[in-house]
């Protein structure tokens, strides 16, 4: 156990760059409970971790990853013993505290959560922090009145992590799922496996209305992609209905006016799902490991790698160009 491999990232005066390192567990930071990690994923935060103009770690050497789950080998936390199987997604882990894309890691109890019954360790990376961020977007829209008789549902971005999860759960619930997505040509087959009923290119989506207000299309979406489209999406959900908002993929500014919360009282939902309170955390895992557990992705959406080629898979994510979810063995 001293000695193990970790996924290492450099900023210095050599230049940004990544290897696979041996390291000990005295390298690893301050925490009350040591884990071994089992699987951890790969989310579009990890790409800009792993980018020198990522501007997410600040501090170098760094092991990314911001999703764990694994054994806990020492605890020094009163709700945690040795052997309990548990999940890590957010707070400061891959950010500003090393992270996942290590065989050890050591981290505060306060972050973790018991692995939830009906999930294994695999699934709940697949799932990870772009499947939580969906589910906390269904969530949210459902305690803002949606149903499945209001209307078709919009997912933008489907094919990536939170998107496709999304697509998954909303199917499950009985919505009428719209997926957008810029790998129409691709992907259209896949999407409806996972449960769309439609799926259209996001240009479709996006088409500029003449007014301040588009016709009434939406009675929610989920859009991790965030940027200039969202002033479209605005303008085109339905009376009442909510927008939950979650990523910058498509950048971090947008253009709107009031009218589409003024005159249709719409309701632009902020997701974050780093510091979501632990007692929603908790309940929002155990639908994922319940009812919302995302069946057909997990059967037909998951891709497995070991460290060895995690760069390349970091790489790709920033491009635009994965597809589904990437789980990372590490045992």
């Amino acid at each position: 156990m001293n000695k193990f491999q970790a996924f290492m990232i450099h900023k210095d005066e050599q230049g940004f760059r990544n290897a696979i390192e041996t390291i000990n567990i005295e390298q690893l930071p301050v925490g009350d409970v040591l884990v071994q990690v089992d699987y951890s994923s790969v989310n579009y935060k990890d790409g800009l971790a792993n980018s020198p103009e990522g501007r997410i770690v600040s501090s170098y050497p760094f092991i990314p990853g911001i999703d764990l789950a694994g054994t806990v080998i020492e605890s020094n936390h009163p709700r945690f013993d040795e052997g309990d199987a548990v999940l890590c997604t957010g707070y400061e882990l891959g950010v500003s505290h090393f992270g996942g894309y290590s065989e050890f890691a050591r981290v505060r109890g306060d972050w973790l959560v018991p692995l939830p019954k009906g999930l294994n360790f695999k699934e709940a990376m697949s799932i990870g922090t772009a499947g939580f961020t969906a589910a906390l977007s269904v969530d949210r829209l459902i305690l803002n009145g949606l149903s499945p008789d209001k209307g078709p549902v919009l997912v933008t971005g489907a094919t990536g992590g939170v998107g496709s999860v999304a697509v998954c759960i909303l199917a499950q619930l009985g919505f009428d799922v719209v997926a957008s997505t810029g790998k129409l040509a691709t992907q259209s087959e896949w999407l409806h496996q996972l449960g769309a009923t439609s799926v259209v290119s996001r240009d479709e989506v996006l088409v500029p209305a003449k007014g301040v207000l588009a016709k009434e299309r939406w009675a929610g979406v989920v859009d991790p992609v965030g940027g200039p489209q969202l002033t479209e999406l605005l303008k085109s959900v339905q009376y009442g209905g909510g927008v939950a908002l979650s990523g910058l993929a498509g950048g971090s500014k947008f253009d709107n006016t009031v009218y589409p919360f003024i005159l249709r009282g719409v309701q632009l939902l902020g997701i974050d799902s780093v510091y979501c309170p632990m007692k929603h955390r908790q309940a929002v895992w155990s639908k994922l490991a319940e009812a919302w557990k995302p069946h057909k992705l997990l059967q037909a959406g998951i891709t497995e790698i070991s460290l060895h080629e995690l760069s390349s898979v970091l790489e790709l994510i920033l491009q635009g160009d994965a597809v589904g979810r990437t789980v990372v063995k590490l045992r």
